[in-house]
């Protein structure tokens, strides 16, 4: 959790950027004289403006935090009015669950504005919001974005100086082949199990046991990576229970404690949501004990049930992966690794083109590119270097062929920064380099859409020191990815 790589300590600053405007939104939400229910709610809207808008431009993420909103305050109206009529209200939020996943496709914007609306269905099981809360819950969320905002966009804009990456678009697909589609069908039948057996657990906060079911879903594409996330989801639980009885019940929601611990409870949300989702579950649940107990309503025996919901939520997670429209690791895994080979290549050639003096390359924009596609393989390779994995042998050629991908995105980054210098020029002897990079690529995948064999030379080497540094870097290029044929060649990855 703590030694994982932050660049540019982004995941820090974001961090304590989210614990200033979440702060600052409960304080404005109390100065307005709301209740601790909308001030709760205003809280966790501020939350998820800061944590699932991700558009690549300040611009773009001004706009997404704009109709949050447009999209949450009616289902949150909606999900009041129906407190009193459990059937039309399960009913209603499977079709909010239903059109929160699906809208990923269209994005990362789709993908927040789901989340948001979902949320805000979640908030009113959370607080038994009845019509009569509706206009100062109203009131807080609009009071919490707004500051929100204000600290994002204003106090402490991160992205002017550094953009974020544009995450990396969903294997394409038409109808059911479709991931956000597919996924729409199985979060739904997921979340109609967690609510119908969660009720039977518990009458009061069946809720939990939906809210398990929905989270696992997001950023899991294969069988394998819900399983995993399903597992850490419960691990995070069980530790994050441990220290609510030790640490949130004794606290019996006294104001000060509480308000720093919460404090503490989402810098470690931000700060660990990358790295390790079942830190980041562990801060989650003591910020639900926490919340809880200023609440009042906090003991030990709730504490057990939310466990007991959380495992019920993943249990609907595996039979929903299992059963409804199933697509196995191995084919995730296939995607995003050809992906990942053809971006390798991609940079390589872009950093070429500049060396050879195309100052409209841009191999920056591939390195980046390539650091997110090399996410999503990580991703999906994680049930497989999962410690439980019994299957040892794929779990180790799933390790190597981790390894051998960062250290493309090594060589590629570190190519990338000699492009980058004005004064390292092009040496011919780099297009030959660049040739045989693309030929081990070929051997891998089949044809590049993108020959650098283009590129044009002098016929002079020019012994600079940056040709021989970026020749450096495309010759251990070539030999790791020779190397990846091995692992990929054998037999599959993963065959579930």
């Amino acid at each position: 959790m703590f030694s994982a790589p932050d660049p540019g300590l982004f995941r820090l600053r974001i961090s304590l950027r989210a614990v200033l405007g979440i702060g600052l939104a409960v304080a404005v939400c109390e100065s307005a004289g709301l209740s601790l229910p909308a001030s709760i709610t205003g809280g966790l809207a501020a939350l998820l403006a800061l944590f699932t808008v991700a558009d690549p431009t300040a611009r773009g993420q001004a706009l997404t935090t704009a109709l949050m909103p447009v999209v949450g305050l009616p289902v949150l109206a909606l999900a009041s009015f129906l407190h009193g009529v459990p059937a039309v209200r399960d009913a209603v939020w499977l079709a909010v669950v239903f059109a929160g996943v699906y809208a990923r496709r269209w994005g990362t914007r789709g993908h927040a504005l789901g989340i948001f609306a979902f949320m805000m269905f979640f908030v009113a099981q959370f607080l038994h919001a009845v019509p009569d809360r509706i206009p100062e819950l109203y009131a807080a969320v609009g009071l919490s974005l707004a500051t929100a905002s204000a600290v994002r966009f204003g106090v402490w804009c991160i992205e002017r100086r550094r953009p974020l990456p544009a995450a990396p678009a969903p294997p394409a697909g038409r109808g059911l082949g479709r991931p956000a589609t597919r996924q729409a069908f199985q979060a739904t039948a997921a979340c109609a199990f967690a609510a119908a057996v969660g009720q039977v657990v518990s009458h009061e906060r069946w809720y939990w046991a939906v809210g398990a079911a929905w989270w696992i879903f997001v950023n899991a594409a294969s069988r394998g990576e819900t399983l995993v996330r399903g597992v850490r989801r419960v691990v995070g639980t069980v530790a994050g229970v441990a220290a609510g009885l030790a640490i949130t019940v004794p606290l019996h929601g006294a104001p000060v404690a509480t308000a720093a611990l919460i404090a503490v409870c989402v810098f470690g949300i931000f700060y660990t949501a990358a790295p390790s989702y079942s830190w980041m579950m562990f801060f989650v649940t003591v910020l639900a004990g926490l919340l809880y107990g200023l609440l009042g309503v906090l003991h030990p025996g709730l504490l057990g049930l939310r466990l007991a919901e959380t495992g019920v939520g993943a249990l609907g997670a595996a039979l929903a992966v299992a059963l409804v429209l199933p697509v196995t690791t191995h084919a995730v895994t296939d995607q995003w690794v050809r992906r990942a080979l053809h971006a390798v290549h991609d940079c390589t050639a872009a950093a070429t083109r500049r060396l050879a003096g195309d100052a409209a390359s841009e191999p920056a924009a591939r390195a980046a590119e390539l650091e997110g596609l090399l996410g999503r393989v990580r991703l999906a390779l994680a049930p497989l270097v999962h410690p439980l994995n019994p299957l040892r042998a794929r779990r180790a050629r799933a390790l190597r062929v981790l390894a051998l991908l960062d250290e493309c995105a090594r060589q590629a980054r570190g190519l990338v920064a000699v492009a980058a210098d004005p004064d390292a020029s092009h040496d011919a002897r780099l297009t030959a380099a660049c040739r045989r990079v693309e030929t081990a690529v070929e051997a891998l995948l089949g044809a590049v859409p993108e020959r650098a064999a283009g590129v044009p030379s002098t016929g002079v080497p020019d012994h600079h020191p940056g040709a021989e540094q970026a020749l450096g870097h495309l010759h251990d290029l070539e030999r790791a990815l020779v190397a990846l044929a091995t692992p990929l060649r054998g037999s599959s990855l993963a065959q579930a």
